[in-house]
């Protein structure tokens, strides 16, 4: 579904990052795999998939809290490879605790990683998209804007503001070919749903769903690739939620 094209995805590593890797290297992609912080086992698996799928994969590693350090690899990456057909913007941070509780430094890091930098990678991108006439961006936002849980004033405002900047941006650049959708992912069984929602939360939530169960890293990654593809050709300014059912 993708053979040809050239993928940047963030947040690699681990979670609905690495199935999107996955995913797209399973489909014929050629994939920028960036992640925050160097490591040899991510590089070697970045290897290992790029063999096993007869795939290039070029790992590069940026901190999205360092908007130079974002901005100077981004630059790299568009002046090594010149055509960018696909961005997904899938790394962020969360953060719990009451609004209260909050400090307005605590809200510009979360607004750093979640807005701020995913916007200044696209507009990187932009630039490289309209000169070749068409592209595809996924955002990846979170079911979270809908539900505002309690606790995650922070986190929801931050996925809240790059779901609604994403619309603005469809509209500026369809004429140009490029499309700008969002994905909304619900409770996906990953590190960071576990480590950051009570299970208690997460049991209940279930229960009142419509498929009863978790979501899996691949089943964002596969909603994620309609999106990527022509399959989705006709789709822009869209947000799909993918939450079984909540």
């Amino acid at each position: 579904m993708l053979k040809g094209k050239l993928a940047i995805i963030t947040g690699c590593k681990r979670g609905i990052g690495n199935s999107i890797v996955k995913v797209f290297a399973e489909n014929k992609a050629n994939i920028i795999a960036c992640a925050r912080k160097k490591d040899k086992n991510f590089v070697k698996e970045c290897s290992t998939l790029s063999k096993r799928y007869k795939v290039k994969i070029d790992p590069f590693f940026f901190d999205l809290g360092d908007e130079l350090s974002v901005k100077d690899q981004v630059s790299k990456i568009i002046n090594k490879y010149k055509k960018i057909d696909i961005l997904v913007n899938n790394a962020g941070d969360i953060f719990s605790s009451i609004f209260q509780m909050t400090s307005i430094e605590k809200f510009k890091k979360i607004f750093q990683v979640n807005f701020f930098s995913p916007i200044l990678i696209m507009q990187l991108v932009l630039k490289n998209m309209v000169l070749n006439k068409g592209g595809s961006i996924i955002n990846l936002s979170s079911i979270s804007v809908k539900e505002s849980n309690e606790g995650r004033s922070a986190y929801s405002s931050s996925k809240s503001a790059l779901l609604n900047i994403s619309k603005t941006i469809s509209r500026e650049v369809g004429r140009y070919n490029i499309r700008v959708n969002c994905v909304a992912p619900g409770l996906i069984d990953t590190d960071m749903l576990n480590l950051n929602t009570k299970k208690n939360i997460i049991e209940d939530k279930i229960s009142t769903s419509s498929l009863k169960r978790l979501g899996s890293p691949k089943d964002v990654a596969n909603v994620i690739l309609f999106l990527a593809s022509d399959l989705s050709k006709y789709v822009t300014g869209e947000t799909i939620k993918i939450d079984g059912g909540m």
